[in-house]
């Protein structure tokens, strides 16, 4: 007896794949922290920095989204100065860095366990071009503690960037904080 599949049959097999295919590769979330409220001047809000919010749930990520030519990812900023908002010392070399020196820090699953580590990447944002160095880690698997600078944990898809990667990108200071951008390893 011969079997036929017809043409719709096909396609819905296809689509199915593909949709298969897709979800693997999504990034999704691997846990939830609850937040604590910090304690009286424990969270530094320079850069418009969240603090934790007592009760609410905060998802958690190993993994970023799948790294291509131009990777897409949300610039933040991010202050690596001693005092700043980004909390202690960078994990990749252990020191603060001035926010005038092109740097960055990568969501967990892109900071790759330290692999990418004093290695320059180039972020595209604005019509623009710059190359930073990554010198830290967006913790995407913990945070709402000292730590963390009691700032939530870091979403799966952030560049963390200096004050001098924004000057570079030609974003007016008003407009620093938040930018769509393509990012690859330089």
């Amino acid at each position: 007896m011969k079997s036929v599949l017809s043409k719709g049959s096909i396609l819905a097999i296809l689509l199915l794949a593909i949709v298969l295919v897709s979800e693997a590769q999504q990034c999704r979330p691997s846990g939830r922290i609850r937040g604590r409220k910090p304690p009286p001047g424990q969270c530094n809000k320079e850069d418009d920095s969240d603090c934790c919010k007592a009760g609410k749930m905060y998802p958690t990520y190993t993994c970023s989204p799948p790294m291509s030519g131009n990777t897409r990812a949300y610039l933040t900023l991010n202050s690596f100065e001693a005092g700043g908002d980004g909390g202690g010392p960078s994990e990749c070399d252990g020191k603060y860095h001035n926010d005038n020196t092109p740097v960055v820090a990568l969501s967990t699953g892109w900071y790759n366990g330290g692999s990418r580590c004093l290695n320059n990447i180039r972020i595209n944002g604005n019509g623009r071009s710059v190359v930073a160095m990554v010198v830290d880690e967006c913790d995407s698997t913990e945070g709402c503690d000292a730590d963390h600078d009691y700032q939530p944990p870091c979403p799966n898809n952030i560049v963390d960037a200096s004050k001098a990667v924004w000057k570079a990108l030609g974003v007016p200071k008003d407009n620093w904080g938040g930018l769509d951008i393509t990012w690859s390893d330089a």
